[in-house]
């Protein structure tokens, strides 16, 4: 195993977040976890979306690719496909996962490829300057809805709940220590895993604030017999909660989709051979003749 530290995951790009941005933790706790799990930085691969929290692939030392907006996860998927001895970590803000990239974020849970999905959550577009996001609050009063959002809020974990992740947690910027553990738990996961982070948005969300956070959330730890391996409580402490939980949500085995995939080569893409001999590749065309 490696003796890798969180020092040999930063790579000397100062992050432009603003002061107090929750992304900040994340970032942390990312690059703690990948050291605790005995990653090194040739290992890890972090593939972002657009948006405030798309940056974080240019702020953490591994492989990084920096897509378009909503299309996180299609790279993602592809890059593990060619390469399954990566360990591929997607991550976005809720605009980029759950609005343009919603298609995308329910077929990589239903397809249980081997990844994990770490969506920064501040309900509300805070790169563009402060539009309601699909996690915004009922009323919410930003720049694009001066009069109130008239929307009902999505719920992504009741979302990946009825989707088919296998692993489904949440957990608080402000946490550092759960958001570190669960980060590791979901890394370790055989097939996909989402973690939704609530990351306040100090500049353009003054609603869904580190207090409002606090005086709201609930541990999961805390509620007697609750048990992440029981799909039906799994969605009923989320629908009476209004979701406002953290911990383990959701956790069941189940064949990732390379596992399932027939003639998938052990052997990654990315290490074989792609010469075609001559002969053989007269032998393709031949069935097309």
């Amino acid at each position: 195993m490696s003796t890798s530290t969180f020092k040999d995951f930063r790579n000397g790009v100062k992050p432009n977040w603003c002061p107090g941005c929750g992304d900040f933790s994340v970032q942390a706790a990312m690059q703690r976890a990948a050291a605790n799990i005995g990653l090194t930085a040739e290992e890890l691969v972090l593939v972002s979306g657009i948006g405030c929290s798309g940056r974080i692939s240019g702020y953490i030392r591994s492989y990084g690719f920096h897509g378009v907006h909503g299309r996180a996860l299609p790279v993602a998927q592809g890059i593990k496909m060619a390469n399954r001895d990566l360990t591929v970590v997607a991550a976005g803000g809720d605009g980029d996962g759950f609005a343009i990239g919603i298609g995308h974020t329910i077929h990589a849970m239903r397809r249980n490829m081997d990844l994990t999905y770490i969506v920064m959550d501040n309900q509300v577009y805070g790169l563009t300057k402060g539009q309601t996001s699909p996690r915004s609050d009922d009323g919410f009063i930003t720049s694009s809805t001066p009069d109130g959002s008239i929307e009902k809020a999505l719920s992504p974990m009741e979302t990946a709940l009825i989707s088919g992740a296998t692993f489904i947690a949440q957990s608080f910027s402000s946490d550092i220590k759960d958001l570190t553990a669960t980060i590791e738990a979901a890394i370790q996961h055989k097939g996909f895993s989402i973690v939704n982070v609530f990351s306040p948005c100090v500049t353009y969300n003054k609603l869904n604030t580190y207090d409002w956070f606090k005086q709201n959330l609930i541990k999961l730890s805390d509620i007697d017999g609750y048990d992440p391996t029981d799909r039906t409580m799994a969605m009923n402490t989320l629908m009476e909660n209004n979701s406002l939980v953290t911990g383990i949500i959701y956790q069941e085995e189940r064949p990732s989709y390379q596992d399932m995939v027939k003639g998938y080569n052990e052997k990654p893409l990315a290490h074989t051979k792609l010469n075609l001999e001559t002969e053989f590749f007269q032998e393709l065309v031949n069935e097309f003749m």
